[in-house]
């Protein structure tokens, strides 16, 4: 009853104002929440000038921005009575030890950086969706104090990965109907699958593109196996897949998923149809 939650498309700055001035009930502040505040801000700069010069003393102004610039008056203003908090997607590079950190804060656990690292493969890069993988991590570990690549794993990445090791199984014997069958069979029983499926193909196609590299060093097929984690179960058909595809093929087929990727998160393309058409042309071969 102290919360005035709004768009800011739909309210006007009086009715803002006057929440603002607005005694909190049960409550010490009345907060007033405008989301996607930039056309409000500017069309109504003096109004808020003004209010910032004798700001509500129970009354909490909160603007969600998409920018707001340093040279204003108004945000010069703030420092006196507020203050600007900038909420940043982490970059790429940053994604494991925020996540390392939040284990410890949220659940008191050690992520290890591996773990985090296939989490983020397996999950994507969002961070909401992220936290709330960790948050089921901790669940699952119980009193162990670390959260680890098995677990990850076991949790996550069990079912995902292998049901993508049976399309790309299917692909690779040539079957595009068992193999568009499985894919659609993912998404029909895993809503999560939309925002799964490329970092867990990625995943598989990473570790062949290893193990390729390996098995032209030399390496013996039990060494590499133990190197990239292959599933003793799975372990034939792996190295089967691997010694079908050159090199270059697999790098083909890595840069494929990040332009998917790409177009998916840029709204281009739905990620089930994209995935379909990948796996229509990974059975048409590389061109």
């Amino acid at each position: 009853m102290a919360l005035f939650d709004a768009d800011a498309a739909s309210v006007s700055a009086s009715e803002v104002l006057d929440e603002l001035r607005t005694l909190p009930f049960l409550a010490d502040k009345r907060v007033v929440v405008i989301r996607g505040a930039d056309d409000f801000v500017s069309k109504n700069r003096q109004l808020l000038e003004k209010y910032f010069e004798n700001p509500s003393p129970t009354g909490v102004l909160i603007l969600t921005v998409n920018s707001w610039p340093a040279q204003t008056r108004l945000a010069k203003q703030l420092s006196a009575v507020g203050k600007l908090i900038s909420v940043t997607q982490p970059k790429p590079w940053q994604l494991p030890q925020r996540l390392c950190q939040y284990a410890n804060d949220a659940h008191g656990k050690d992520l290890s950086h591996d773990a985090a690292a296939l989490l983020i493969e397996l999950t994507g890069d969002d961070l909401c969706r992220l936290y709330s993988e960790i948050d089921k991590l901790a669940t699952f570990v119980d009193k162990e104090k670390v959260i680890a690549v098995n677990h990850v794993e076991l949790l996550i990445g069990h079912n995902r990965l292998f049901d993508v090791f049976e399309v790309i199984d299917a692909i690779m014997a040539g079957e595009i109907a068992r193999a568009v069958e499985r894919l659609r069979r993912m998404f029909a029983e895993d809503k999560t699958t939309e925002y799964t499926v490329v970092g867990a193909f990625a995943f598989h196609f990473r570790r062949m593109f290893n193990a390729k590299v390996l098995l032209e060093k030399g390496l013996r097929q039990d060494e590499i196996a133990g190197k990239i984690r292959i599933w003793s179960n799975k372990k034939d058909s792996f190295f089967a897949h691997v010694r079908k595809l050159s090199l270059k093929q697999i790098g083909q087929y890595l840069q494929k998923l990040a332009e998917i990727d790409h177009a998916i998160k840029t709204g281009q393309t739905k990620a089930q149809v994209a995935m379909e058409q990948l796996v229509l042309g990974l059975v048409a071969g590389p061109t």
